[in-house]
């Protein structure tokens, strides 16, 4: 092989490898992000069930 030859596909090797490395990190956002969703939704519903287990000491409780 020419060394041009050589060059375009050196060039084409890194092309692809920063197609990778770009989806690579598009994907972890998309995941970090997702967490950061499930961590926010967990929080609400944590603060809900306070809340609920707070209301439910204010009413008389039946004991059989």
């Amino acid at each position: 092989m020419d060394p041009h030859t050589i060059s375009v596909l050196y060039a084409r090797n890194f092309q692809f490898m920063f197609y990778g490395f770009a989806a690579a990190w598009v994907i972890v956002a998309l995941y970090i992000i997702s967490l950061a969703r499930r961590g926010a939704r967990l929080k609400k519903e944590l603060e809900d069930v306070r809340r609920l287990i707070a209301s439910e000491g204010d009413e008389p409780q039946l004991r059989i």
